[in-house]
């Protein structure tokens, strides 16, 4: 199988290129290759692949092969991957998704991709739709008991489902593998949820770590960012603009008054191509 290895400011990637191969068991295949021992080393496995109703289709499959319905930072790739590697001449392209189409710009400097713009879309409020258990519409400050201390929830979708809980310490401090495992699986949440532990540090600033579902800690999310952003929004403490600095860097996101879209920017960036064999 040949592959190239991307990240998006440390969220990591092996990306296939399947209009070309196509690969037959693509959860065993994310398992194997995201093995950071005796494989690849990633946080997941996305494929390529052509479209009916975009210029190009995405699939994401996480480290432990769950499938993921969308990946902020992956699809900042997936743009550098078919431009740098000339699938497309296009700066403005689609990318079809389990989330939906979305829509990037592509920023391109010497003849490759270095930052990409993405329409994330609108954020998702119903409970049934995230999905989560509780009582209101939209999930704001809504307790939630995970182990043994109440905490507050502001639960949003952006193609996936997202806890943003906001802490006053610095977030490097916070015990996120001891916590972001009984997030994950509390029965509030029937598909899992990714949960970001959020500190404000002002009205345009934000600091995170994140526990995404089927991966464990990575070092950015770039639909966590946004849900994050959105939920700084929603309980009052951001504008509508802000900067998240993340384990692995920054993100842009802006939640749109004209449109209601958040748009998430960001770096892309290629590893290394290789060529392994599949067990």
């Amino acid at each position: 199988m040949k592959f190239t290895k991307m990240h998006g400011i440390g969220n990591d990637y092996v990306y296939v290129d399947c209009t070309r191969e196509e690969i037959q068991n693509p959860g065993e295949t994310a398992r194997f290759v995201s093995d950071r021992h005796f494989g690849i080393g990633s946080d997941g496995l996305i494929l390529i692949k052509n479209s009916d109703t975009a210029d190009f289709r995405m699939d994401m499959y996480n480290s432990d092969g769950s499938q993921g319905e969308m990946c902020g930072n992956g699809i900042r790739c997936v743009a550098k991957y078919v431009y740098d590697y000339g699938l497309t001449d296009k700066t403005e392209i689609s990318i079809e998704t389990l989330a939906g189409i979305k829509y990037l710009k592509l920023v391109v400097e010497g003849k490759k991709v270095a930052k990409v713009r993405v329409n994330m879309g609108v954020p998702i409020f119903a409970p049934e739709q995230i999905p989560v258990i509780a009582g209101k519409e939209p999930v704001v400050r809504e307790p939630i008991t995970v182990c043994g201390r109440e905490w507050r929830m502001t639960c949003v979708s952006m193609g996936n489902p997202h806890a943003v809980i906001f802490i006053d310490t610095p977030v490097g401090e916070f015990p996120l593998e001891q916590i972001g495992p009984h997030f994950e699986h509390h029965r509030c949440f029937p598909a899992r949820v990714n949960t970001e532990f959020v500190r404000v540090l002002d009205r345009n600033t934000m600091e995170m770590r994140v526990w995404e579902r089927g991966s464990g800690e990575t070092l950015a999310c770039g639909t966590g960012t946004c849900a994050a952003a959105v939920a700084a929004v929603l309980n009052g403490f951001c504008e509508r603009k802000v900067t998240v600095h993340l384990s692995g860097g920054d993100l842009e996101i802006e939640w749109s008054a004209a449109d209601n879209c958040v748009y998430m920017t960001g770096t892309a960036t290629t590893v290394f191509d290789g060529e392994i064999s599949i067990p």
